[in-house]
């Protein structure tokens, strides 16, 4: 919640400005203090910024988005958003960030109208003049159109939100602007393609964004082809973000990367200089990725997570399913240059040595599934693969985003069969709530990795009441019913608190009456590709056309399974 502490006269002299979140009773209150900033005292001049011009507004479902041209005056501290029933009377009903150029008012109900007018607040808190004035109304939507909105409003994490030198995904929204996170990239460059094909943005603009991607990503650090998990979005340098150690390459990462450029290489294939650029420089990045050097040596059965320049393999993480960690093994063994075996699937992600057992243990707690075959019904459904009742539902799309699951298995299941269960267990512990958490339910269900979490598995011991929204959301292809009702009850019923400039926050609790007030790099784009995935396949047909793939998976032994009952429309 972002409230208006400015003073109420211009000659007051600066006050803080807070952005708080306060439980309601019976709960003691509590304030939580996210950002406190003092300026210098107020001038005394009678000068006022310009007032904002541009000013839109367009009505969706419960909801209106307010839009304006961006302010380049370096005074700009925020502005401060004004709404009328009728034209008449205005009142504040809040503030946007200097930088931002967007809002959302949440109305709660189809048919309402409403005017607004929005001035500009400098640092010595002088208000303009208002804009001129904007009228919307909102009106029903049918679920394709929520379905386009919502991907729409996702996307703008990875457009508006992006670097403005990396072009890449900051980690965290409000957070650390600098600290571009490299995975959560990789997705958003699958974002970014369903941008394109969907109009939110032009073709010309995402050739123009995606070179500046890949321009950048050639010129930062690699260590053996593999990049860090963060970069600095000024620099192209490592941060190590996670302690000394983290220095070096994160091959998880990079295969989240490479496998949003792998799509993107073959969606941007027009015969001109700009898409062939983009086309080379993605072939030299996926072609220099040291997949082999990751093994650690000649014999090791494991893939490994980090390499450092420094320390080596101090870290000493080895890869072992089921995690969001296959599409490592996919493309290390897919390489056209640094390939790893295709044995390694089955010794390495798959794998059933000691060393193997007694790590699915170690982070699940739990022997079932230890060996990677499950085996077991959970709420009356059959899981083939995974630990105990159902792990983190991003394990069942980090991984899948561009790899299609469709109509195939390996010599352990039907992915797209075991993943869409893995998603019924998790909305059927919902409605079980063993918990009995304020909330759940079957239009109110999703536990994945997200803030406050509290991990993501659909275990009591590991649940604190906080659904996240990307699990049901990026369910899509398997649940497309289950995860429709979620999208309803996310917007029309908790839209006030959860809805903002990058569409759904990251999660909420509604025992602790806590939203979250921030957007996740890595959660916003699963939520874009795979309800994308869901509509049309676009980016699992890009990624699986890529020349490396099949004859990857063919080595692995993947057989088709025509059985697949594929939600997606095809």
């Amino acid at each position: 919640m972002g409230t208006d502490f400015s003073p109420r006269s211009q000659r007051d002299g600066p006050v803080p400005l807070f952005s708080w979140r306060v439980h309601s009773e019976p709960r003691p209150a509590a304030i939580y203090v996210d950002e406190i900033t003092v300026g210098d005292e107020a001038s005394n001049s009678a000068i006022l910024p310009p007032p904002p011009t541009g000013l839109h507004a367009k009505g969706y479902d419960r909801h209106v988005e307010l839009t304006w041209t961006p302010s380049h005056d370096p005074d700009l501290r925020y502005y401060k958003i004004y709404r009328s029933p009728d034209g008449g009377k205005y009142v504040p009903i809040g503030i946007q960030k200097g930088s931002a150029t967007r809002y959302e008012d949440f109305l709660g109900a189809s048919g309402k109208t409403a005017f607004y007018k929005i001035s500009a607040v400098d640092e010595n808190y002088n208000e303009s003049a208002f804009s001129a004035e904007a009228k919307a109304v909102t009106r029903a939507m049918n679920d394709d159109e929520l379905l386009t909105m919502v991907q729409e409003g996702c996307f703008r994490y990875y457009w508006d939100g992006a670097h403005p030198v990396a072009g890449m995904a900051i980690e965290i929204l409000p957070g650390d602007e600098n600290l571009v996170a490299v995975g959560a990239s990789g997705h958003g460059i699958m974002a970014l393609l369903v941008g394109v094909e969907r109009g939110f943005i032009t073709r010309d603009q995402g050739v123009e964004r995606m070179l500046k991607i890949t321009r950048f990503l050639s010129k930062a650090d690699r260590f053996h082809g593999a990049f860090p998990h963060f970069l600095d979005g000024r620099t192209g340098k490592i941060i190590a973000r996670f302690g000394k150690y983290d220095d070096g390459g994160d091959l998880v990462e990079t295969a989240f990367l490479m496998q949003g450029l792998l799509a993107a290489r073959q969606y941007f294939t027009r015969d001109n200089t700009a898409e062939q650029e983009i086309r080379k420089t993605i072939t030299s990045l996926w072609r220099s990725v040291e997949w082999d050097w990751y093994r650690r040596d000649g014999h090791s059965d494991f893939l490994y997570w980090h390499w450092s320049p420094d320390y080596g393999f101090y870290l000493n993480h080895p890869l072992i399913g089921w995690n969001e960690t296959m599409i490592v093994y996919l493309l290390a063994i897919a390489s056209p240059t640094h390939p790893v075996p295709a044995s390694m699937y089955y010794s390495g992600w798959a794998g059933q040595s000691e060393r193997a057992i007694q790590y699915r243990r170690w982070w699940s707690r739990t022997t079932q599934g230890d060996h990677f075959v499950n085996g077991h019904s959970y709420y009356g459904i059959k899981l083939d693969v995974d630990e105990g009742n159902g792990a983190d539902l991003f394990f069942t799309q980090y991984s899948f985003l561009g790899f299609d699951p469709r109509d195939k298995k390996d010599s352990f299941t039907n992915y797209f069969k075991n993943n869409r269960n893995i998603a019924l267990i998790s909305r059927a512990y919902a409605v079980a709530n063993p918990g009995k958490y304020v909330g759940y339910g079957g239009d109110s269900w999703g536990r994945s990795a997200g803030i406050n979490s509290d991990g993501g598995q659909a275990y009591p011991r590991d649940d604190n009441g906080t659904i996240t929204c990307t699990a049901a959301l990026a369910s899509f292809p398997y649940t497309p019913a289950e995860s429709m009702k979620a999208l309803r009850h996310f917007y029309r019923d908790l839209g006030d608190r959860l809805w903002g400039i990058y569409g759904f926050r990251d999660g909420f609790n509604l025992s602790e009456d806590w939203f979250e007030d921030v957007y996740m790099g890595l959660n916003q784009a699963p939520i874009v590709v795979m309800i994308e995935n869901y509509r049309s396949a676009l980016i699992w047909n890009l990624f699986m056309s890529n020349p490396e793939i099949k004859p990857a998976l063919d080595r692995i032994g993947f057989q088709p399974d025509p059985e697949t009952n594929a939600s997606v429309n095809r």
